[in-house]
């Protein structure tokens, strides 16, 4: 039987995930497929079967019906790509492919039939809508971000359009830096000169994949004014500097707090994806029935 575990920002916070992602990284397992995203991890292992319940959820995940953000475009490709890296470990069921491969396809489907995702919020334009609530003057400012990725790049993308450009961009590789940082005319640093940096920046962005805190109180002089939105999952930044009275510091879970969605507007979308899911689910699990019958037979 195909299982799954599903730690997400739904039922857990931001340090129950944390917690549950050490103890799975420090582990051995069996084979498997490990999605690791900003608001989840979820485990999918095992052969034979696959209950109707499964493969639900997952079509819903890969169609962004289950993000934070309804609709959001990135889950697609944090799935595909959880996808390739387990069929290059492990050696996979034959029921987890065909389970992911349907899914990615209905993911596809579903944008492509419905407008759930246009116009969706995402993390990058959620992180550009807090500084404006935040009343932060672009034009006028210092930004400093951290992590060279997808997620940053849209970022700075969505900054050059508000207007700032005094940029400067760090990596634990600094040649990945300086490459993005070059892209859009930023400003590139070596990440051991964080401390230097951050004490004439406004604000601090921070997104990487690091499995440790890369911003400690060190790092931030204790008269220091500043803004910092800690994207990353595990966290960036030790917690212990939004204590520092002239910091504030919002994670994962602040910002999706202060963003309200319209997810109204989009009923229809929503609705019409979940036609699909449902035509999709029924197609799936009478081919596995099939399939186990054809064994059976055989």
């Amino acid at each position: 039987m195909v299982t799954y575990k599903s730690v997400n920002f739904k039922q857990f916070s931001l340090r129950e995930r944390e917690t549950f992602l050490r103890s799975i990284l420090s582990a051995e397992n069996e084979p498997q497929i490990l999605l690791q995203t900003c608001n989840r991890i979820e485990q999918y292992s095992g052969f034979g079967d696959v209950s109707e319940e499964v493969v639900r959820y997952l079509f819903r995940l890969v169609s962004g019906l289950e993000s934070s953000f309804i609709g959001e475009t990135a889950i697609q490709g944090q799935v595909k790509k959880a996808y390739l890296e387990a069929s290059e470990k492990y050696q996979l069921s034959t029921s987890l492919h065909k389970l992911f491969q349907t899914a990615l396809r209905v993911g596809k489907r579903v944008r492509t039939e419905s407008a759930l995702s246009r116009g969706a919020m995402s993390h990058s334009q959620a992180t550009i809508e807090l500084l404006l609530r935040e009343n932060i003057e672009l034009e006028n400012s210092i930004i400093t971000i951290i992590g060279a990725n997808k997620l940053n790049e849209d970022i700075i993308r969505f900054l050059h359009a508000k207007g700032a450009y005094s940029l400067f961009l760090s990596n634990r590789s600094y040649d990945k830096a300086e490459e993005l940082a070059n892209k859009y005319g930023c400003s590139s640093f070596r990440l051991d000169d964080k401390t230097e940096f951050l004490s004439f920046s406004d604000v601090l962005i921070c997104a990487t994949s690091a499995p440790h805190l890369i911003v400690k109180p060190e790092h931030i002089s204790p008269d220091k004014e500043l803004l910092i939105l800690d994207l990353a999952f595990p966290r960036d930044v030790d917690e212990s500097i939004g204590l520092l009275p002239n910091v504030t510091l919002y994670n994962l879970e602040d910002i999706k707090g202060r963003v309200i969605e319209n997810v109204d507007a989009r009923n229809k979308e929503v609705e019409l994806a979940m036609q699909i899911i449902d035509e999709e689910v029924l197609k799936f699990c009478s081919l596995m029935k099939n399939i186990s019958i054809s064994k059976i037979i055989a």
